[in-house]
């Protein structure tokens, strides 16, 4: 598994790994076997636990493969380096912005919530607040950034030419070369379903009604516990707790910022819905708030709006007016497939090309029965976190069974050969580096040998 080019860890990328491992551990709410607890690896206060290796090993075995002792030694190595990465960081002072650990945090939690069912789910099933969630997260979210930033210096610069692409495909044994079953490159362009403007002067004059009732002396926290549609606070009056500045939406924070203790605001939209929102107390740097949130839901009427919208743009791309990568990365409200030209990527090897026994079902009924270059009609779509949407659908090629080529396979034969660089220089930077830390490794994998630079 590890030397074939094509399932190389490293082709599909160290952190990406890591950070696949992270997500499938809490969004499933596996917990760590008593038995797996435990310190394995030591680089100065960063450690590996037993069952850091064991989720690692579980994500390949999930990817259909089935991971040698050897495998299970090199993922070892991987976690290794992350952590000489982390460790060599606060040695050198390379650091990641607060906004960035933030955005990531909240963008894996709306992966979680979308993977549960509802945020409700969410705090119900681990008996903790959205808040207490996120902390939990921060501190390895920040260590596989920075891990990342380390990873992208190391790398970042090293590039392939032709030549050696040709050269990397004419050293891998014929009888190795893996054969591919057909194979597509598929595009999206998503466009969220608008809420008209009646049904938010509907949800704002309810939350003014609410704010005059307080006023008149109701309990906020009651009618946020009755009326709030974000269940991580409702159940406890709509109080959010001490959050700093740029942890929350900017709407709901520039609000907030205004108050005085005690004071409510006008209702304010953001991204969730709108909220009404009262300042509890300030603490130095952070704020405690409490909300009640109402959610304006999509009608058919909407709907039609926004397939309405994408008919138009469709035409304009079927036209030559504007091409579709360029369509995509403009108008698309996907965020995931917007800045790749609207292409879906596969999650094993990052490329754009698909197995089609892997494609989606929603999608595969769809392009079993599209030409090539073809476009849709806009279809009915539910986004990951929930939201309502309509969406067209771009096959872009499909490729019959065979066995790899350089016709046919340049661009995974370019990424695969550009790994294998990219993997050298992380070895080099490996053995530059392992001595100018303290690494301590449990005995039981003195078998593994992971210090050693044969490893590979």
């Amino acid at each position: 598994m590890i030397n074939n080019p094509f399932v190389n860890l490293f082709v599909k990328g160290l952190f990406t790994l890591l950070l696949c491992v992270s997500v499938s551990i809490f969004a499933s709410g596996q917990q760590k076997p008593k038995s797996l607890d435990g310190i394995i690896v030591k680089v100065n206060n960063q450690i590996v636990l037993r069952s850091d290796l064991e989720a690692a090993v579980a994500q390949e075995s999930a990817q259909g493969r089935t991971p040698s002792e050897k495998d299970r030694c090199a993922i070892l190595r991987f976690l290794l380096t992350q952590k000489l990465m982390v460790a060599r960081a606060d040695i050198d002072s390379v650091t990641v912005d607060d906004d960035m650990i933030e955005g990531q945090l909240n963008e894996r939690m709306q992966y979680f919530v979308s993977q549960i069912g509802s945020e409700q789910r969410l705090v119900e099933y681990y008996n903790k607040s959205l808040n207490q969630l996120k902390d939990d997260l921060r501190p390895s979210i920040r260590e596989q950034l920075i891990g990342q930033k380390m990873q992208q210096e190391i790398t970042s610069k090293i590039t392939v030419t032709p030549s050696e692409v040709k050269r990397f495909f004419n050293k891998i044994p014929k009888d190795s070369l893996p054969y591919f079953s057909t194979e597509v490159e598929i595009g999206q362009i998503v466009k969220l379903a608008t809420v008209n403007k009646k049904q938010k002067e509907e949800v704002r004059n309810k939350l003014l009604e609410f704010k005059k009732r307080i006023l008149a002396g109701e309990s906020f926290e009651s009618l946020a516990t009755q009326y709030s549609e974000d269940p991580g606070s409702a159940a406890k009056g709509g109080e959010l707790g001490f959050f700093k500045k740029k942890e929350l939406v900017p709407e709901y924070e520039a609000t907030a910022l205004k108050l005085e203790p005690g004071q409510i605001a006008d209702p304010v939209e953001s991204q969730f819905g709108f909220h009404l929102i009262q300042l509890i107390s300030r603490r130095g740097e952070e704020y405690n708030t409490r909300h009640i949130l109402i959610k304006p839901t999509s009608t058919d009427l909407d709907m039609d709006a926004t397939g309405e919208e994408l008919k138009k743009l469709r035409s304009r791309i079927l036209a030559d007016s504007i091409s579709f990568s360029k369509a995509a990365k403009d108008l698309s409200d996907d965020k995931i497939t917007k800045d790749n030209g609207g292409l879906l990527m596969n999650r094993s090897d990052r490329s754009t090309y698909i197995p089609l026994d892997q494609v989606d079902p929603s999608i595969f009924f769809t392009i079993d029965t599209m030409k090539v270059g073809s476009i849709t009609q806009p279809l009915p779509y539910r986004t990951e976190d929930g939201k309502q949407a309509m969406r067209i659908i771009y096959l872009k090629s499909k490729t019959p069974p065979h066995q790899a080529n350089m016709k046919d396979d340049y661009q995974k034969l370019a990424a695969a050969a550009l790994n294998e660089k990219r993997n050298k220089a992380l070895a080099d930077w490996f053995e530059k580096n392992k001595n100018t830390v303290f690494i301590d490794i449990d005995p039981e994998f003195n078998k593994c040998d992971i210090l050693s630079s044969d490893l590979y």
